[in-house]
């Protein structure tokens, strides 16, 4: 057995204890809390703090550092990126510098989510910077939707989410599921950190272009006999900006004091739990079940796209701590008959709207609130989800947040052969990527004469 080497162990404890009582001067990479770290004699609890007793207890093996509860200093203490210098670094930090009312914003949006995001990271073995991600994607907005139709948290596209299980259909957008979307992201970014031997700027730099751009940039390179770093190889200018994004918000998170920013607390505990409800739940009954908004049901499980879960799963929905046990309770108090109260109706031939409402009991107003109808024409083999009981679109932020703009009237355009989204813009003088955006299509999606296009007016 290798004895260790005391004066080399005393001399990093004397170290540890001189760091802890000085200021910062620059800023590091390597995590700092603003809570100081005591050393603890377990034999003796209330002797500590002293270069003696710090080498009395390195001498027994035995070290205690305080748990850290701070979900903001938990991800810091997990940072494992090599730390990086470069001048895009720096103009990103500078960015950042120049909207601190952003940082702010970010941190309050993350604390629903920050402690399981946490705890996939860690679960995973990947770098705590990884946890900022979704600052970086989606600005931690668990229902954003990109003009490039990338959707959620982790902004997964249609393609990769089908890859890693997360469904989308007419119910249900796993993109935007917090808690599906999450186990997804960071199962990919494990893939990607394996295929790249956890060099994790050529990870990050494929979860933004795609393995296959960073590998063939790898692979002209290679060639060239050039080296093959990140900083090295031709990416897509928005990849070559986004990996230092992430690496500077990580470096300001890390050293607040030196960049006069001030971090939020939040306890490092579980703010939700999944609860398995079985079978299909009207949403807005759910929130009457847990005692809490239908807005705050909403942010938990903004994968849900209609008043309501889906009929074949997922039977699950995230519940505040404080409210699980209540909710518990009272579902399993209310009958499978008052469990959903809006009906998913399949159009017969000869039906029209005016039956279909008497038929439920309803308004043909609410059916094509509910609905976005611009008149009252219905398809047969078409479906209409019809309620039971009123309730409006404008009421439900489920519902609302799946519309372009349920409360507002724009002009729409229909496109005409050889149309593309450029032509169309500049007719409106607008922009191919804000035309994408409105009606949630791809920049390099095809148009078809005849399609409808949402078209706003620029503010």
């Amino acid at each position: 057995m290798i004895k260790p080497n005391r004066c080399l162990i005393i001399s990093s404890m004397v170290i540890l204890l001189l760091m802890q009582g000085c200021s910062l001067q620059q800023p590091i990479k390597t995590p700092v809390t603003e809570q100081p770290v005591s050393i603890v004699d377990p034999a003796n609890p209330t002797e500590q703090g002293t270069i003696e007793n710090a080498i009395s207890i390195v001498e027994k093996g035995e070290i205690i550092v305080p748990e850290i509860n701070d979900s903001w200093q938990y991800i810091i203490s997990l940072y494992a990126i090599p730390d990086v210098d470069n001048a895009r670094i720096d103009r990103a930090i500078k960015r950042f510098l120049a909207h601190p009312e952003y940082i702010q914003k970010i941190q309050t949006r993350a604390e629903p989510y920050l402690y399981n995001i946490i705890q996939e990271i860690e679960a995973k073995g990947l770098p705590g910077e990884l946890a900022l991600l979704p600052a970086i994607e989606s600005g931690f907005k668990a229902h954003a939707y990109s003009h490039a139709r990338a959707a959620g948290l982790w902004q997964f596209i249609p393609a990769t989410g089908k890859i890693y299980g997360l469904d989308q259909n007419w119910w249900y957008d796993g993109r935007r599921d917090v808690y599906s979307s999450t186990a997804a992201a960071t199962s990919y970014l494990k893939k990607l950190g394996a295929m790249f031997d956890n060099d994790w700027l050529l990870a990050l730099a494929s979860y933004n272009a795609g393995m296959g751009t960073v590998g063939r940039s790898i692979k002209r390179n290679r060639a060239r006999h050039k080296p093959t770093d990140f900083s090295s190889l031709k990416l897509p200018r928005e990849t070559q900006n986004y990996v230092p994004k992430l690496l500077a918000l990580a470096k300001i998170f890390a050293n607040p004091g030196y960049y006069g920013i001030t971090l939020k607390t939040q306890e490092h505990k579980p703010t939700f739990v999944a609860v398995n409800i079985g079978s299909q739940l009207d949403l807005s009954k759910a929130a009457q079940l847990g005692e809490i908004s239908l807005d705050e049901l909403f942010h938990l499980n903004p994968g849900f796209n209609r008043g309501y879960t889906p009929p074949q799963g997922p039977h699950r929905l995230l519940i505040p701590v404080e409210n699980a046990e209540i909710f518990k309770k009272n579902l399993a108090m209310l009958p499978d008959d008052q469990r959903v109260q809006w009906h998913r109706h399949k159009i017969k031939a000869g039906e029209n709207l005016g039956s279909i409402a008497r038929r439920y009991q309803t308004r043909i107003k609410v059916i094509r609130e509910v609905n976005r109808l611009k008149n009252n024409n219905i398809r047969a083999g078409a479906y209409l989800m019809v309620p039971a009981a009123q309730n409006t679109a404008s009421d439900n932020p489920f519902i609302r947040a799946n519309a372009i703009n349920p409360r507002k009237k724009y002009p729409s355009y229909k496109v005409r052969k050889g149309d593309s989204l450029w032509s169309i813009a500049k007719k409106f003088k607008t922009r191919s990527k804000d035309i994408a955006r409105w009606n949630r299509i791809g920049l390099k999606s095809a148009l078809h004469p005849g399609q409808t296009l949402i078209i706003k007016k620029r503010s």
